[in-house]
């Protein structure tokens, strides 16, 4: 079942998580609604994260999970940016992918049943 995520980032400039190999590196709605969805729709974050664990094969493979249909849509407002993205993942996930791209500089604002 699809989700819809509806995500703030207040501060676009402190949206980087805390090791530059995962953060965002955008500069606008539009790249970082792109940088989210490929981070959705492939395994290339979570296994650069992962190969940097200090036991790899121990990572719950769980939070590799891909949905290659999910959408991201980036909105400038005033100074901060909404993201709402569209996607099966499940929210741990895409909890877990947020903070490695965005570090805390980030907020969940509402979910819903996507149609």
């Amino acid at each position: 079942m699809a989700v819809r995520y509806y995500i703030s980032l207040p501060d676009p400039g402190r949206a980087r998580g805390g090791d530059p190999a995962f953060s965002f590196d955008a500069h606008g709605a539009d790249e970082f609604a792109a940088q989210l969805q490929h981070a959705l729709r492939t395994s290339s974050l979570f296994d650069r994260w992962r190969a940097r664990q200090e036991e790899p094969d121990e990572v719950d493979p769980g939070l590799g999970v891909i949905d290659d249909g999910a959408t991201v849509r980036g909105q400038q407002d005033d100074l901060s940016i909404l993201l709402v993205a569209t996607s099966s993942i499940p929210g741990q996930v895409l909890k877990h992918r947020l903070r490695l791209l965005a570090g805390h500089a980030w907020e969940l604002r509402d979910v819903s049943a996507a149609r």
